[in-house]
């Protein structure tokens, strides 16, 4: 398995319309095996295929990884090809976001409370899953970014100027 390159904003590969898999096969299995060992390289809890610069739907996620003693123990991951919200609640949360993409910085986001979704697994058969609180707050960020929209997306365009001055603060720190 590899660690791959992570791509941030304003980065074009993250605002497009990431395009459909086929199938899965041992390729994609092998790109889903290095998006994980990217995700858990990077501490995110989740990644979607335009962050590693692959305009593929592809989103891979572990929810349930926690830390330990200054060790993060894995949970339980779960890879999505061609994830597809098949339901939304009407109830709300609002919650506070980052991203890989976005290093550094966070921002509170309204999304839905619960929602089902529709996609193909590791195996290449079809699975559904409901979510709701954190779980579907990671989906739709994931999802999101398949579709070219960043969490700064969703937020009022006062707060998202105001990160991203933050973010260039940080930028500039590291050079």
């Amino acid at each position: 398995m590899s660690v791959l390159k992570l791509y941030e904003y304003p980065h074009p590969i993250l605002e497009q319309k990431a395009e459909s898999v086929s199938k899965v096969d041992a390729e994609i299995q092998k790109f889903l095996d290095d998006m994980l060992e990217t995700m858990y390289a990077s501490r995110g809890v989740g990644l979607a295929a335009p962050q590693v610069g692959v305009s593929k739907r592809i989103i891979v996620i572990d929810a349930e990884q926690k830390e330990v003693d200054g060790e993060y123990k894995r949970g339980n991951p779960i890879c999505l090809v061609n994830p597809e919200i098949v339901y939304k609640s009407e109830e709300t949360i609002l919650f506070c976001e980052g991203c890989l993409s976005v290093p550094k910085q966070s921002a509170d986001v309204e999304r839905h409370y619960a929602i089902k979704v529709r996609y193909l697994d590791y195996n290449s058969k079809p699975q559904e899953i409901e979510a709701e609180d954190y779980l579907a707050v990671v989906l739709q960020h994931e999802i999101d970014h398949l579709d070219g929209i960043l969490y700064i997306d969703r937020i009022s365009r006062l707060k998202r100027n105001m990160l991203l001055k933050k973010l260039e603060k940080y930028r500039q720190s590291l050079k």
